[in-house]
């Protein structure tokens, strides 16, 4: 009986220890995720920077202007808010929360810091990011 109780309890805690290597792993990725962001962003790569947003019609934008949905659309709006290096600056995060809401699923709450010499600008956002085919994609932004 007692080594059937260990087995069990040791069962559990190697399923808890498992789960939290995995959202540590799970979080790792996604900031990995935002770092090649913000380096692509600040060389204003729009296109480098839009690889970490899912590509599909799907995706939502919700900004000071209203929402955008799909990827092209996104990606079309930050080249016209965004046309060239004076503009997009050096982009940095403030991490304020990873929280999973279900399996292959985070949300991010953050903060934005653009410096550029057309004026700095900062922001708050959350982000919803899902792993999609082993990558991990925001699938919804909600940036102001």
């Amino acid at each position: 009986m007692k080594n059937l109780v260990f087995l069990f309890v040791f069962f559990i805690g190697f399923i808890c220890l498992s789960q939290t290597e995995t959202e540590a792993n799970d979080k790792s990725a996604i900031l990995a995720v935002l770092n090649e962001q913000s380096k692509a962003w600040s060389n204003h790569d729009l296109e480098g920077f839009m690889q970490g947003y899912w590509k599909s019609d799907s995706l939502k934008f919700f900004g000071k202007s209203g929402i955008t949905y799909g990827w092209q659309n996104t990606l079309d709006r930050y080249k016209r808010g965004y046309p060239n290096k004076e503009h997009t600056g050096t982009l940095e995060f403030t991490i304020t929360s990873i929280s999973r809401i279900e399996e292959n699923s985070y949300y991010v709450m953050g903060e934005f810091f653009l410096s550029r010499k057309v004026g700095n600008a900062n922001g708050i956002f959350m982000i919803i990011f899902k792993r999609i085919d082993g990558e991990w994609k925001i699938i919804a932004d909600t940036s102001c």
